[in-house]
């Protein structure tokens, strides 16, 4: 099930509305998103105005060879566009991030991929430390594939590609996940299509999403290719809704 996109640009920067919703240890195939309403639904639209949001400055760390430059995050026409550019002493990408950290519940995001060989675009948690992160990465060398991952106390090595079906670099589509203490399900357009049930994150973290280009790990991203730049991802909105155990 798509979840609507209730609030445009020119409302509100942000409604939010709280959704109890449980889920039992079914296979993949049995897990359903949350089933929303319109007066349920908690949206963050992004704007300029959010409260919610900030923009990231600073280094993504070697060997990325880029920055987050906060200038390189656009808003109109109902979406934020968040860009990669040639910079005079390298590159300068953008990371757009929740002030405050989330726990379990589903996470979604309405976006559109950067399309160019070793650049990538995310919808991400993020911890910090230790390290806990739960991933929706887009490797703009094939955009009709998506990448699920996720990092518990820094210990990754649970990628998984799956092919969509579609260019996501094409049209606004909605991917999700659903994390609880003892899984994680990845949705593409209200679908389950990957699940995770070994070692699981549990540290509270922050919603991301980012645009940036990878030097030197070329068999992950593909080669970099800046020909293509400026280049960018375009998100319309986030979502997320809380979970609550069974008592």
């Amino acid at each position: 099930m798509r979840i609507r996109r209730i609030l445009s640009i020119a409302a509100l920067a942000m409604f939010l509305f709280v959704c109890a919703c449980g889920t039992s240890g079914a296979e993949q195939e049995d897990i359903a998103p949350p089933r929303l309403t319109r007066e349920e639904e908690k949206i963050a639209v992004l704007s300029e105005e959010s409260p919610l949001f900030e923009r990231r400055t600073g280094r993504n760390g070697d060997p990325f060879d880029c920055v987050f430059l906060p200038e390189n995050i656009v808003f109109g026409e109902g979406k934020a566009d968040l860009r990669l550019t040639k910079t005079a002493n390298g590159y300068g990408g953008a990371e757009y991030r929740t002030r405050q950290k989330f726990s379990y519940g589903f996470f979604s995001v309405s976006m559109k991929a950067a399309k160019c060989s070793g650049v990538i675009s995310s919808f991400f948690t993020y911890t910090g430390w230790p390290w806990d992160e739960i991933d929706i990465e887009f490797l703009g060398k094939d955009t009709t594939e998506i990448q699920f991952n996720y990092y518990t106390r820094g210990q990754g090595g649970h990628e998984f590609l799956y092919s969509l079906g579609f260019d996501g670099s094409e049209a606004f589509h909605e991917y999700a996940f659903l994390w609880l203490p003892d899984s994680i399900t990845w949705y593409v357009d209200g679908r389950a299509v990957h699940r995770a049930t070994e070692d699981i994150p549990s540290a509270d973290a922050q919603i991301m999403m980012n645009v940036w280009n990878c030097k030197g790990n070329d068999g992950w991203s593909g080669k970099f290719d800046e020909s293509f730049l400026p280049v960018g991802a375009s998100y319309e909105w986030v979502g997320y809704s809380p979970y609550a155990a069974k008592s």
